[in-house]
Order: structure tokens, then C-alpha cells, then sequence
């Protein structure tokens, strides 16, 4: 008895198993994130992100540079400002980090897409993503309150040269809230790429420390979604598309493959997948030590979010896979 299929026919050659393969990663699916703070020729790295910086202005310049050589479509900026505040004016101000950074990436290298992570809790005093009662220590934002000063940051975002507005702080209506501010102010055609699906995770830990944004007190769990949830995924995605989203982000990626799958199954939408801070520790700290071969388990990784569904891949790893899929 001799099997009647043999697979493994198709797994001979390299050559035919290039010609086979069913998902192949491509540059053009990744995104670079970046770090802007005040200052000149600063570059500080980031403890718990090995290779990851937070950056001057005119060092942002220089990677937006690398990047795009690199065939790297787009940069998401964060920022953090000088001065933070509970009215988080570092995030609306013309004069904003993020605002100085775009105007300067769009200067200088302006076929590079620029996407601004438009959110309150790198700007805040306290670390949440909007306002808070006066005396609150829970952290539960007030949500309607917080949609005018997300609709303000967008507006000042595109303002200043931003081609995507990706807002990340999960209030409810949020995406409705910036469509009208960004059309109401003649940028109707600037797109809105939503956190649509951002969980409550653990797994953001090396982003807070890179983003100098960690709760001050209490959590974000009244306003991220707790983990355990699936069908609550697909809720939030359907509100943010009668809103307007043109793009929708699941967010992290790792552990929520599923959650991507199912959002691409539900949408004809692009969907973005966030590779967290969290994840590429754990990645850098195991190769540090010997223990993984970081180029394989990057690709492997990075080509299951395209498997799982993923249009668009934010990443930390964007140049390091750049640079290997070129080899």
C-alpha cells in the first residue's frame, strides 16, 4: 500500500516551494514606528527595546530617510512632549511634537506615507487617554469630553502634513468624532485607520517606557477590551466602519491572530495588525542570548500576521525585515 497523495511533492525545491507558497511578506506591508521628544541630535534607546530610540526631530529626519531607502512605505509617529498636562496640549498644539516631526519627515522625504498615532496618554499628566473627573484614581476616561480634544489633535495632525490619522484610545465614537472634526476643517480626504480592535494587554509593558505614557494610576481596562473577548471585536469594527474608518488596526498581534482573521473575514476593509513592544522583546532579548534564530523567527512571525489576514504590518522589526527580504 503506497499513499494515493503525497504533499510533499511540492516541497522538493526551494524554487517550487517559492512557486507554491500561498502568503508571501513584502516591504510594502510594513510599518516603521518612530519616537519623537524634543531637543537636537538626541538619540536615547530604549531599555527594554534593544535597537528601538527615542529621537530628536532632526533624527526622525534621518530614519524617515533610512526607511524609505529601505522600500519601506510608511512611519507611524508617537511623541513625547516637554510639558504634559490634564488638557494633553502637547497632542493639539501647532507647535506639538508629533506636528514638528511630520512637517519635518513630509519636508524632506514626502513620498513617505506619514501616520500619526493620534492619542492623549503620551500628553496627559496622569497617563490616561483623555480627561478624568476631578479626583478620580481609577482612570476611567470621560468619554465624551475626551472626543473634542481627539477631534483638535487630528485636525492640528493634518494640519501639519499627516496622511493617515490613526486615533488609539478606544473611546466610543471616536472614529465619528474625528471624521466630522478632520472634514469640518477641509481634510475630507485625509483616511482614518482606527484601533478598532485594541485589547487591554499585558504585552504593551516596553511601549509605556518608550512612549513615557504608563498610567500614573489605576488601568486602561474601562476602555481597552479585555482579552478574553472575540465577538466584542467584531462589534467595535462594525461601529468604526458606519463611522468612517477606512482602515482598521487590531491590536497586539501575537496572541490575537484569531482576532485578525476574523476582522478580514467580516470587512473587505484593509486591516493592519500592531507587532507590540512587548512581542519584539521578547524576540530581541531570546536572540540577544542565543536562544532563536532572530532573522527566522522574525519572518516566520511577521508572515503568519500576512497568514492570519493582515494587510499592513506595524512593526519594530520593519528594517531588520526590510533587509533580509532584499537578501
Amino acid at each position: 500500500m503506497f499513499p494515493t497523495h503525497r504533499p510533499r511533492r511540492l516541497r522538493n525545491h526551494p524554487q517550487l516551494r517559492r512557486m507554491v507558497r500561498e502568503n508571501i511578506l513584502t516591504t510594502s506591508d510594513l510599518i516603521y514606528p518612530l519616537f519623537a521628544v524634543p531637543g537636537e541630535a538626541f538619540a536615547k534607546e530604549v531599555t527594554s527595546m534593544p535597537g528601538v530610540y527615542q529621537l530628536s526631530v532632526d533624527k526622525i529626519v534621518e530614519e524617515a530617510k533610512e526607511v524609505y531607502d529601505l522600500g519601506i512605505p510608511a512611519i507611524i509617529l508617537f511623541g513625547i512632549p516637554a510639558d504634559k498636562d490634564t488638557d494633553a496640549t502637547g497632542a493639539w498644539h501647532d507647535c506639538g511634537i508629533v506636528q514638528q516631526a511630520t512637517e519635518a519627515v513630509k519636508k524632506a522625504v514626502p513620498d513617505l506615507i506619514v501616520i500619526v498615532d493620534t492619542c492623549l496618554c503620551e500628553y496627559t499628566s496622569h497617563g490616561h487617554c483623555g480627561y478624568l473627573e476631578v479626583g478620580d484614581l481609577s482612570g476611567r476616561v470621560l468619554n465624551d469630553p475626551t472626543l473634542e480634544l481627539l477631534k483638535k489633535t487630528a485636525v492640528a495632525q493634518a494640519k501639519a502634513g499627516a496622511d493617515i490619522i490613526a486615533p488609539s484610545g478606544m473611546m466610543d465614537g471616536f472614529v465619528g468624532a474625528i471624521r466630522e472634526g478632520l472634514d469640518s476643517a477641509g481634510f475630507e480626504d485625509i483616511p482614518i485607520m482606527s484601533y478598532a480592535a485594541k485589547y487591554a494587554s499585558a504585552y504593551y509593558g516596553p511601549f509605556r517606557d518608550a512612549a513615557d505614557s504608563a498610567p500614573q494610576f489605576g488601568d486602561r481596562r474601562t476602555y481597552q477590551m479585555d482579552p478574553g473577548n472575540g465577538r466584542e471585536a467584531l462589534k467595535e469594527i462594525a461601529l468604526d466602519i458606519a463611522e468612517g474608518a477606512d482602515m482598521l488596526m487590531v491590536k497586539p498581534a501575537l496572541a490575537y491572530m484569531d482576532i485578525i482573521w476574523r476582522v478580514k473575514e467580516a470587512t473587505n476593509l484593509p486591516v493592519a495588525a500592531y507587532n507590540v513592544s512587548g512581542e519584539y522583546a521578547m524576540v530581541k532579548a531570546a536572540a540577544l542570548n542565543g536562544w532563536i534564530d532572530e532573522e527566522r523567527v522574525v519572518m516566520e512571525t511577521l508572515t503568519g500576521f500576512k497568514r492570519a489576514g493582515t494587510d499592513l504590518i506595524l512593526t519594530y522589526h520593519a528594517k531588520d525585515a526590510a533587509r533580509w527580504l532584499k537578501n
